[in-house]
Order: structure tokens, then sequence, then C-alpha cells
């Protein structure tokens, strides 16, 4: 999954949100040299990856799209599901999509002092262009995936993938609301569990 549900996910505790959103730049165990909460989100985005890549609806999407995008695939499906997730917000939260990410943005902010280098670095260029909120468009994402596809050199043409986004789009939404019942029932017990491990 993608920014905006790994931030969903994590059961709205600040701390427990900073890891999940870091996570991606922590390897090994170099999670434990961060406090306990922010160690739990780490620990938590690491088993929603590991949930949603061997999800049989998740791999039916990637499926999709693998003869253009081949191993990228799972990175666009991660972006299109948070398009999703955007777009539909109101059905996962009563809180609405502007004021949740800016409270996020401020978290961010708050914390910025344990975030590692790179992302501190893409933190105030984040805020600034509001990416998350950009989520909730086709057009939104169509700048997400440009972003992408220059990170790759242009070698995964992952810009070019919201033509399969916009011939598909129902296909792809119904896959990720079934998918994303899934995810919010797993991602709830094994924070809990977590957390126990943690006597928090």
């Amino acid at each position: 999954m993608n920014y905006l549900a790994h931030i969903y996910l994590s059961g709205g505790k600040k701390h427990t949100t900073i890891g999940n959103f870091i996570a991606d730049g922590i390897r090994g165990n170099k999670y434990k040299t961060y406090p306990a909460e922010v160690q739990i989100g780490i620990q938590l985005h690491r088993e929603i990856d590991t949930f949603t890549d061997a999800h049989p609806i998740f791999r039916k999407s990637t499926k999709r799209l693998h003869k253009g995008y081949s191993h990228y695939s799972g990175v666009i499906v991660d972006i299109f599901y948070d398009h999703f997730l955007a777009k539909n917000w109101s059905t996962y939260s009563d809180v609405p999509l502007e004021d949740y990410i800016d409270d996020f943005y401020k978290n961010l902010i708050d914390h910025i002092d344990i975030l590692p280098p790179r992302i501190k670095k893409m933190t105030p260029v984040m805020i600034e262009g509001n990416w998350l909120l950009n989520y909730a468009t086709v057009d939104g994402i169509q700048l997400v995936l440009d972003g992408m596809n220059k990170r790759t050199k242009g070698l995964s043409k992952m810009n070019e993938a919201t033509k399969e986004l916009k011939e598909h789009y129902d296909t792809f939404e119904n896959d990720f609301t079934m998918f994303f019942e899934d995810l919010i029932k797993f991602s709830t017990k094994k924070r809990i569990e977590i957390e126990k491990q943690f006597n928090i």
C-alpha cells in the first residue's frame, strides 16, 4: 500500500503513524533505535506490505498491469488503491480528508527530528505539493506517476499507467473495495498484537 493507506491504518496514533510512514526508509533492525510506538508503526508497515503482496485480489490487480509494467505493477496498484481510498474517504472516516491530511502534515513537522534523512528532505516538498490530497483525482495520480517515472529515469513507463486506470476504472475500484475491507481487519488485529508485545 502507499502513503495514505499506511497512515490511515495506524489507528489514529501519532507515533505509530510516523513509524508506518517512515518504514520504507528503515532497514533491518535499525527500527529498534526508535521509540516504542514508532517501532510499532514500522513493524505494522512491514506486516501490511507482506499481507498486501500475497493477497489474491491485489495480485489480480497487478496481473492486469504486468504485461506493460512488469515488476513495477505492484507499485502502480499501490498508488491506484490510494486513489480509491482518497476518492471514497468518507466511507472510511468521519474526518474530512483535507482536515485529516493537514493533521498528518502537522504530525510530520512535530516529529521532523526523528525522520530519516531522505524522508526529512521529502517532507516540505510533499506538504507544498499536497501529495496526499492529489491522490483523490486522476490528474493527481498522473502527477504522482510522472514523478515515479522520473525516479526510474523513464524506464518504468509508469507515467502511462493512467491509461489502464481509466480503461479498467470500475474493476480496479471493486478490487480495492474488497481488498481494503480485508486489510482493515488484518491491520487492526496485527496492530493490537504488536502493541501487546510492547505492553502498550
